[in-house]
Formats: structure tokens, C-alpha cells, sequence
């Protein structure tokens, strides 16, 4: 739920979740292959870099679940606490990986 918030601000390089999570990579990772199998996000590479973001083609109703349960994350304290980080990590970083 926390990569799902952290993606509903749009696309995301692994390595900002993993900054941002402050889990490993791996873990990070088997979370999103969950994620993208079951249809709820989608991948694209940059040279070594993966970047996720939610998927927008699905059915009308799993667009609407996705908006739903991003509505109700963003009031959750953790979600918050996980975007002021990585907004905090995004204007630390620059744009590079």
C-alpha cells in the first residue's frame, strides 16, 4: 500500500522507493513484480533503471478502486510521513538515479 501511495504521485524510479521505504532493493522489488502481475502498476526501463507508476489502462473498474484506495492512503499518517520523504528525496537528488 505504501508503493501504491508513493507511485499515486507519479512515475518512480526503484531506487527513490527504496530511499524513501528504507527497505532493500529486493524487497522492493518482489513487491512491485506483485504489483505489475496483478495489474495495478506498470514498468518501463531507462537504461539500467526501472520506473514504475500506477497502471491507467486497466478496466473503468479497477480505475476506480485504484483512485478510491489512493483517496483514503493519502489521509493515512504513515503516507503522509512517505511523501514528505520523498519530496524531501526528490529535491535532494536532483533528477539522477
Amino acid at each position: 500500500m505504501r508503493i501504491l501511495a508513493l507511485l499515486g504521485k507519479g512515475e518512480r524510479c526503484v531506487c527513490d522507493l527504496v530511499e524513501v521505504l528504507g527497505m532493500p532493493q529486493s524487497t522492493v522489488s518482489r513487491h512491485l513484480a506483485v504489483l505489475r502481475n496483478a495489474g495495478w502498476v506498470s514498468e518501463r526501463r531507462q537504461g539500467v533503471w526501472m520506473y514504475y507508476r500506477i497502471a491507467d489502462d486497466g478496466p473503468d473498474l479497477q480505475r476506480t478502486l485504484q483512485k478510491s484506495i489512493l483517496d483514503h492512503l493519502a489521509e493515512q499518517p504513515q503516507i503522509k510521513r512517505d511523501r514528505a520523504a520523498l519530496d524531501r528525496h526528490l529535491r535532494e537528488k536532483g533528477n539522477s538515479c
